[in-house]
């Protein structure tokens, strides 16, 4: 008969296996801006090619996350 402390363990890894298959998978770093009409090439490691391309192509998907709640 298992213990309550390896049925415990059991669920926790359920959950933790569950957590991790389900949790948002990281973009990759875009080579050109992902800033909709900008074009311009990205710097190494990021995916836009300046702070305001990134803030604006963030206030746009905020935006479009916020017409989704609606």
């Amino acid at each position: 008969m298992a213990d309550i402390i390896d049925e415990a363990n059991q669920e926790y890894d359920q959950h933790l296996t569950a957590a991790i298959a389900n949790r948002a998978k990281p973009v990759p770093p875009s080579p050109i801006c992902r800033n909709g009409d900008c074009g311009e090439q990205s710097l190494p490691g990021t995916s836009y090619c300046c702070k305001e391309c990134r803030e604006d192509a963030e206030k746009v998907e905020r935006a479009k996350q916020q017409r989704k709640a609606a």
